[in-house]
């Protein structure tokens, strides 16, 4: 095979490694080094003998890494070269110390391509124990384990550890003494007193007798099926297959489908084969679940406080339990608090990526028996605040701080002193700390934006350090968050451990950014463009697209630290949730990224993204015109078609006249953010927020961004074809600019976006081992599917929101199996209020998508939205989710009276107000019978 770049800089000779170890064999060992070190003889070494069943394409290349300095020490670039042996096969020999510190040495297979980008095995379940090794050589077979491959999201800790606990069957086995060979193999979705078992066309596999399997063995811990057997005197090749045998009724139950799997070289002396089959050949997509989304502070019971909380949780367990469900699915749950008003209701804009919300605090719970009387003085407000059709935000948050506070002076000191605490501080320090400091400073000087601080503007960690030191002034004040977290992180903690208790898992939502005055930006501003603003391009649920405020990340600033803020985010989630969904998944490919002059999402463009220049251009014959494609294209035409009658006044007040037909904008006046600053006073006067609106169209009304200022490279303005400035142009340059836009948005950027994606994603998901879901709606790039896919990330599939451009809805049967179905998200309506929404979309899916004849009814009635739920349900996907919303319409007596009331969020509004609540207690919905007994029917009937 050729040498790439890669080989020639990983590629070391396993002598030379050797030679450079030996003097440290005694580390590895965990013996004590002296100055003068005892040579290591070969006797002291096993060789590894290391064979990788791969098929490779030129240019490629195969290397080893794992936790041992012979092998890299976790380095991909100190990776051990493998050698070419076959079409299918690839090799390496290392010599690697019969003792090291390592209780296991862990390793991956790593494929180098030739452009240089890598690729490594999934998993951290190929491992050495070489203590346990008697033989002098040890011969591994092994098998690349796809990261996209079904059975991996079996082993995530969802299903190991709730999901498919109650199917495992431990199985123990003697070791053989006498052992030439192992055989290791992973089959996940057995059936309760299930195993692997192994027959073949040899005599120690009692040729193929199926009433002789030979059953493997499985330890708790693991999940490997394992038999050793003695194969020194059969002949070779040897041909076997494994299967499903029963052990309660001792029969086989069926043989893995495909091919017999061949071994073909015969043991040699003194060597022990260990082959590692990958998994079992059987159907690997059977197993389907069914889950509920909803945002904390939207579930309502007799006990809340006005709002969701995470004791709350365990009543919509006990319901979901009920009903057959598997999965509890919630919004971001991080504090938010950034002006103490309504506006914080936002969960998507947090001032910490790792604090939880105080929202979600139950007094009840803090209060115990001891503050049980001052709790007593807040039932009243409790009640009447739980009364309220929505969440009163700010009322509910001051009244739980206040009484936090109560209970923080009276016994914070003591609470603080305990090692439990003391443990959860040490774990999360690096956040905790800061993120209280910030709240202490943001409440001390009375807002967020740490630039305008009189002190600490910048984080210092010397500074810091003297803030928080026990004695100082400060520090009792800042010393109340690290109590406030606490308590929210027990109250959360005992919240999932109950789901876990009754086979729920808990799904979390990781947002793409952060608040853009958080302690996250504040501690490190490196990581982040606080110049830009994140958000979305136009679509069809916020026509102007869409601009969240947060700042864009500085990614190469991140990668430089190794991602440690992401994977540090990503081990936070795994303290709480089993599995979560990444908000945006498409920012790891490219984030829409909007100037700070800026207020609508329509003025950003794709970051990354390969400019086009006046080369570009002049390829396809296009004559450019820097004015006229770059600046704002204002005529009286123009002018007539935004504001009619109100055109004079617009002129006079905010143009100045070009002498050329055209118009331009004055200075004060030439971003939509001082348009936004002159009429800030005037926002209740419906007349001049239309002028406001019609000028920001004035300044969206473009075809190019000028990438850097100096003329040569540029961005296309999305949707340029319905903007009066293409329309102005004669028609063949508007086809030959229509043809440059397709290519610059749809082709051009694909693979330039993979790369990115592929720079980021697979070390993320190394560090956890949760089942992660990818938000991947919008405007979806051709290579997004193929990486998730390649990833074993979970894609999410909405019936209204095709992927394909050629389709009015998604066909639920054509869902990936690696996929979670859903009618709605908390972005858009629900299954009932979308029905009121587009009459001719509605007409459409009534007779082509529920096969229905004839017109639709006018509103959603119940076996309508019965249907379409039940479509989700007997998908292939491996999760259908609902809102609780959409699963409540199915019901005339539970349903709420307007749906235009469910709906959580609307995109388009940057100032929604979020406080939706259930319209009814989950004590309620529990006591309705009918409705719980036929959800869990048709959950029972789907296989779910």
């Amino acid at each position: 095979m050729a040498t790439t770049k890669k080989t020639i800089a990983v590629k070391k000779t396993v002598t030379e490694k050797k030679a450079t170890a030996e003097n440290k064999v005694a580390t590895a060992s965990g013996k004590k080094v002296s100055r003068k070190v005892k040579p290591v003889s070969d006797a002291d070494f096993i060789s590894v003998q290391f064979q990788l069943k791969y098929h490779t394409e030129f240019g490629q290349n195969l290397f080893i890494v794992g936790n041992h300095i012979l092998l890299g020490n976790g380095d991909i670039a100190n990776a051990i070269p493998m050698q070419y042996l076959n079409e299918q096969a690839w090799t390496a020999t290392v010599q690697l110390p019969k003792t090291v510190a390592e209780e296991k040495i862990i390793y991956n297979y790593v494929l180098v391509n030739g452009d240089g980008s890598t690729v490594v095995d999934w998993g951290t379940d190929k491992f050495l124990e070489l203590q346990k090794i008697q033989a002098p050589t040890l011969h591994l077979l092994d098998t690349w384990n796809h990261a996209g491959y079904f059975e991996n999201a079996f082993y995530t800790e969802p299903f190991q550890q709730v999901l498919l606990k109650q199917n495992e069957t431990v199985v123990k086995t003697k070791p053989l003494k006498s052992a030439t060979h192992i055989f290791k193999v992973k089959s996940p979705l057995l059936n309760k007193d299930e195993v692997i078992c192994l027959t073949g066309s040899f005599k120690a596999a009692n040729n193929w007798d199926a009433d002789a399997v030979l059953c493997m063995g499985k330890e708790a811990d693991s999940p490997y099926f394992e038999l050793q057997l003695n194969l020194s005197k059969e002949q070779f090749p040897i041909a076997y297959k494994y299967g499903v045998y029963n052990t309660k009724t001792k029969k086989l139950i069926q043989f893995e489908s495909g091919d017999n799997r061949i071994l073909q070289a015969a043991p040699e002396t003194k060597q022990l084969t260990v082959v590692q089959d990958g998994f079992v050949y059987l159907p690997n997509h059977t197993w389907k679940g069914a889950g509920v989304s909803i945002p904390v502070f939207s579930i309502r019971t007799h006990d809340s406080f006005g709002v969701g909380e995470f004791a709350d949780l365990k009543k919509m367990i006990d319901w979901g339990e009920s009903v057959g469900l598997k999965m509890i699915q919630l919004l971001p749950i991080n504090d938010t608090t950034a002006t103490h008003t309504n506006k914080d209701s936002y969960p998507y804009a947090a001032i910490s990526a790792f604090a939880l919300h105080p929202l979600y605090l139950n007094l009840k719970a803090l209060a115990g028996k001891k503050f049980a009387a001052a709790l007593k003085k807040l039932e009243a407000t409790r009640q009447e605040l739980n009364q309220l059709s929505t969440v009163a935000y700010a009322d509910v948050l001051n009244h739980k701080i206040e009484f936090a506070k109560k209970v923080y002076n009276a016994v914070g000191a003591e609470v603080l002193a305990q090692d439990d605490f003391k443990n959860f501080f040490e774990e999360n320090k690096d956040w905790l700390t800061p993120y209280a400091v910030f709240c202490y400073l943001r409440d001390k000087y009375g807002s967020v934006d740490f630039a305008t601080w009189p002190t600490y503007a910048q984080y210092d960690e010397k500074q810091i350090a003297k803030l928080v030191k026990e004695g100082s002034k400060s520090h009792l004040e800042i010393a109340f968050h690290y109590f406030l977290q606490y308590q929210l992180h027990l109250q959360l903690k005992d919240a999932t451990a109950y789901a876990h208790r009754k086979g729920i898992i808990i799904k979390g939502d990781i947002a793409i950014g952060v608040y853009r005055y958080g302690a996250d930006t504040w501690q490190h501003p490196h990581l982040f463009h606080m110049d830009f603003q994140a958000g979305a391009p136009p679509d069809d649920f916020a026509v102007k697209g869409q601009n969240w405020g947060f700042p864009t990340y500085n990614w190469q600033s991140m990668q430089d630290s190794g991602f440690a803020w992401w994977k540090q985010r990503f081990e936070q989630m795994g303290r709480y949730f089993d599995a979560f969904r990444i908000d945006h998944i498409l920012g790891f490919f490219r984030i829409w990224s909007i100037p700070m002059g800026a207020v609508e999402g329509i003025m950003g463009h794709f970051v990354p993204a390969i400019p086009l220049t006046l080369h570009s251009f002049a390829e396809k014959g296009i004559w450019f015109d820097y004015e006229r494609y770059t600046k704002p294209y204002i005529t009286d035409a123009v002018l007539w078609e935004i504001f009619g009658y109100d055109n004079e006044l617009v002129k006079s007040l905010f143009l100045t006249d070009s002498k050329n037909g055209q118009y331009q904008l004055k200075e004060t006046f030439d971003t939509q953010r001082k348009i936004e600053s002159h009429f800030a006073s005037l926002e209740n006067d419906a007349q001049h927020q239309k002028i406001k609106q019609g000028l920001y169209s004035l300044i969206s009304n473009i075809i190019l961004f000028d990438a850097n200022g100096d003329g040569q490279q540029f961005h296309f303005r999305f949707g340029i074809e319905n903007t009066p400035s293409f329309k102005a142009l004669e028609f063949g340059t508007q086809q030959q600019l229509k043809e440059l836009y397709v290519h610059y948005f749809y082709k051009m950027q694909d693979d330039f976006w993979k790369k990115e994606a592929y720079q980021k994603l697979p070390s993320l998901k190394r560090v956890t081992n949760m089942l992660i879901c990818g938000e991947d709606l919008g405007m979806v790039p051709g290579c997004v599917p193929e990486v998730m896919q390649q990833l074993g990330l979970l894609s999410l599939e909405i019936q209204r929101m095709p992927k394909n451009p050629e389709r009015a809805f998604f066909h639920l049967n054509d869902a990936p199996y690696l996929s979670v179905v859903t009618p709605s998200t908390h972005d858009m309506s629900t299954i009932r209020g979308w029905w009121e929404e587009d009459r001719t979309s509605i007409q459409q899916f009534y007779n082509q998508e529920l096969g229905q004849w004839g017109d639709a009814p006018a509103y959603c009635e119940a076996w309508i939205n019965k249907a379409v739920v039940l479509q989700h349900l007997f998908s292939p996907a491996m999760w259908a989710v609902f809102q609780l919303q959409d699963l409540m319409g199915m019901h005339e007596q539970i349903r709420r009276e307007n749906p235009l009331d469910e709906q959580i969020n609307v995109p388009a509004n940057p100032n929604h107000f979020w406080c939706y609540r259930m319209h009814l207690p989950v004590e309620t919905l529990q006591e309705t019978k009918a409705f719980n007994e036929e959800l869990k029917s048709y959950i029972h009937q789907s296989g779910r």
